[in-house]
């Protein structure tokens, strides 16, 4: 055996993505990490071991521009480009390599942390060090530095340390929660393990093991469904375990997963009920992946309420979107759906201080284990939100070492915030304001800007019928008059339109309406009929354009997409999901994003006409938002092919770094493992060649230039000059027709 000591400026514990993220977080900003992790890969639950998919605030398609920037951002896209077909395996080198490229993060994989060294009273505790057990190699290594982070998802380190914790539910009159129960208890939600199948091309026999559980004798084959075509994350409700201890019976709850598991592929291959002739198991896990277990308590604990209201919190550091989603006790055994949900109507917002300790000054956390009651902990506790704490958690922890601050301290100022969103961290309706950014100061303009918002009717143009009531989401930036639709009718009739305001930013559903019209359509096919819309909202605002349902029209659909634009289709109350993942408890009744749903129609539109905007300005790249949040946010060339974006100084200015964020569209969804798979292994938006170039003394210099790029957020480092001029010329894109461009930053 040996011993050793690892000093670093940040200690992670935990290599689940939350802690993937928040180390490379640290790293980058200059601190040496060590990201200590007790599996032999990294990835936690996403990771070849457990299998679950990544879900995060798009909701599977769900929630409209909610997918993940930031570190988190760029693992989807990576995985997209590198595994097209979903290999749990190469999403395990995705995971890796993104850790191996930081210098600064040293990786302890097998090394399991379960001593903790801490001083002070119970009220103010300080850990000096974690100790660990690196398994193989028989090396005791103690961890010792400033800050240390509990990406543990089950808390241990925490734990240990005396912080401020729960387990179980709280009462509804302790937060006002609708959903909690009126006594406190111990309840949590269960652990799963799940299986591969593959079709090994012959006829395959299953003999079940001694420990296969009949599941005749169970709830299950009544109230849960099972199919041959089904994988991993699809058997999700095989969970169990709430009514236990999720960490000390652990194995308990292993060996019944395990014999549900057998049970369900005997049911399948020997029942007679299936045609599973030649399918055979090719994997089944072995580590139940945890759902919940200990909750720290930070200086805020989010609650159910706060989720559903988006509370706007001053020291918000990441957002989420998936339901509020709990699931019964029982788990699989349960005779009620296996899932009660509510959606939020759009992304909602997490402050930062609910990512450290309130009594245990130097720790920060990240993941499921955040100060969260356990009802928003439903929503909070899925791994791409979880990966987003991680990033804030990690920048804060960095900006706590370099300025010599407690987290709580912190939390007082929005410096964080800026450091995030020069990150392109996942931050929703905050402002860059950073005092160092040069572009911020600059004259913007552009070779071509779309200057009127419309979509007009081409190629591949078909007629969709008016049996649903139809929506388009647009921009109103700075003012809507009139507007145009292109209609079928079979008859003459009278199509009823609406002029929604979405009221939140971040929204792009319809809550408080304006006004509403009847517009006589005479009989005919392809007609533009005008629509008195109007609206001068005093900020630029997202509206929707309702079409109530008519037998007789039709509107006419385009495939051509227009960023910032969205269609929608309502879905009646009694109508089924046409692409069901979760059978859902309905005691809620209809939410707005799930009653107005987008699937089947991004990346087309209604063709329409909506006049003058300034939407897509060039001056939207420089200090203000890096994502969607009440306009499209960012600059859209109106030719196409190559075009160009330029940011002018009235005298010179020292530039030596120049970031640019470019468009990956994140109204599109994606996953580690590809369930709903996007067709793209590359986000056809994405700018694919482009070169930066300074003015300087009258004369352009190239100082950056990139060829077959697939990446969002871009920092371009050179030698420091004078420059009057910045200009960035996007060569091509990976297939759009047309160059966009969301922030550009400049920097000494």
């Amino acid at each position: 055996m040996r011993e050793e000591t690892v000093d670093s400026d940040v200690t992670v514990i935990g290599g689940g993505l939350a802690g993937v993220c928040a180390a490379i977080a640290a790293a980058r900003l200059g601190q040496r990490v060590a990201l200590v992790h007790n599996r032999p890969v990294p990835g936690g639950n996403s990771s070849s071991e457990v299998r679950v998919w990544v879900c995060g605030a798009t909701a599977h398609g769900t929630q409209r521009w909610a997918r993940e920037t930031g570190i988190m951002g760029e693992l989807y896209l990576e995985n997209q480009y590198r595994n097209p077909e979903g290999n749990p395996y190469y999403w395990d080198q995705v995971v890796l390599d993104a850790l191996r490229a930081e210098p600064n993060v040293s990786l302890f994989l097998n090394t399991d942390v379960r001593e903790v060294a801490a001083t002070g009273s119970a009220a103010e505790r300080t850990i000096t060090s974690v100790t660990g057990w690196t398994m193989g190699s028989e090396r005791l290594i103690t961890f010792t530095g400033p800050v240390f982070l509990d990406c543990t998802g089950d808390g241990l380190v925490g734990h240990l340390a005396g912080a401020d914790h729960r387990v179980g539910r709280e009462s509804r009159e302790e937060y006002g929660e609708r959903w909690a129960p009126d006594t406190p208890d111990g309840e949590l939600l269960g652990s799963t393990i799940l299986f591969y199948t593959k079709d090994a091309g012959h006829p395959v026999k299953f003999v079940p093991p001694s420990f296969a559980k009949n599941i005749l004798d169970t709830p299950i084959p009544e109230h849960r469904l099972i199919r041959t075509g089904d994988n991993g994350c699809d058997y999700w409700w095989i969970e169990w375990g709430g009514e236990l201890d999720t960490v000390h019976d652990n194995e308990r709850i292993r060996d019944e997963l395990w014999s549900v598991i057998h049970g369900i592929w005997d049911h399948i291959k020997n029942s007679g009920k299936f045609d599973a002739d030649r399918l055979t198991l090719e994997w089944v896990g072995s580590v139940p992946g945890k759902r919940e277990y200990r909750r720290f308590l930070g200086d805020h604990v989010l609650t159910q309420t706060e989720v559903m209201a988006q509370e706007p919190f001053e020291d918000r550091v990441a957002f989420g979107g998936w339901s509020i989603d709990l699931h019964p006790v029982q788990g699989m055994y349960a005779t009620k759906p296996g899932a009660h949900q509510i959606h939020p109507d759009g992304v909602y917002h997490i402050p930062f201080r609910s990512l450290y300790s309130r009594n245990v000054r130097n720790l920060l956390f990240a993941g499921r284990n955040i100060s969260a009651t356990h009802i928003a902990f439903g929503t909070t506790r899925v791994m791409a939100t979880c990966a987003t704490l991680g990033e804030a958690a990690g920048t804060g922890a960095a900006l706590c070492v370099r300025d010599g601050v407690t987290p709580r301290e912190l939390a007082a100022d929005r410096r964080l915030q800026q450091v995030l969103l020069r990150q392109d961290a996942s931050l929703v309706g905050v402002r860059n304001t950073d005092p160092d950014d040069l572009a911020r100061a600059a004259r913007v303009s552009a070779s071509s800007t779309v200057e009127r918002l419309s979509v007009e009717p081409g190629p591949g143009t078909e007629p969709y019928p008016l049996d649903h009531d139809l929506a388009v989401v647009l921009p109103v930036d700075p003012s809507l008059d009139g507007f145009e639709l292109l209609v079928d009718a079979g008859a003459g009739t009278t199509l009823h339109i609406e002029l929604w305001d979405t009221v939140r930013g971040e929204n792009a559903v319809p809550v408080r309406q304006l006004s509403a019209h009847a517009v006589e359509v005479a009989a005919g096919q392809g007609q533009w009929v005008s629509v008195p819309l109007s609206w001068h909202p005093e900020e630029p605002r997202n509206a929707v354009v309702i079409v109530r349902a008519d037998p007789d029209a039709a509107l006419r659909l385009s495939d051509e997409r227009r960023t910032g634009v969205l269609c929608l289709s309502r879905r009646l109350p009694d109508e089924p999901d046409p692409d069901p993942l979760i059978p859902v408890s309905p005691e809620d009744g209809a939410e707005l994003v799930t009653e107005w749903v987008a699937r089947g129609l991004r990346r087309r539109s209604f063709c329409f006409r909506a006049g003058p905007t300034a939407a897509y300005a060039p001056g939207k790249t420089v200090g203000g938002y890096q994502r969607p949040y009440a306009g499209p946010q960012l600059w859209h060339a109106a030719e196409e092919g190559a075009a160009w974006l330029r940011l002018d100084w009235d005298s010179p200015v020292e530039l030596g770094s120049v970031q640019l964020v470019l468009d990956d569209d994140v109204d599109e969804y994606l996953n580690n493992l590809h369930l709903h798979r996007t067709r793209f292994e590359i986000m056809p938006e994405l700018a694919r060649d482009y070169r930066v170039e300074v003015l300087v003394d009258g004369v352009w210099q190239t100082v950056a230039e990139e060829t077959d790029n697939r990446r969002r957020h871009r920092v371009h480092r050179f030698p420091r000059r004078p420059a009057t001029a910045l200009r960035v010329r996007v060569d091509a894109t990976n297939g759009a027709r047309h160059a966009r461009i969301v922030g550009v930053r400049a920097y000494a």
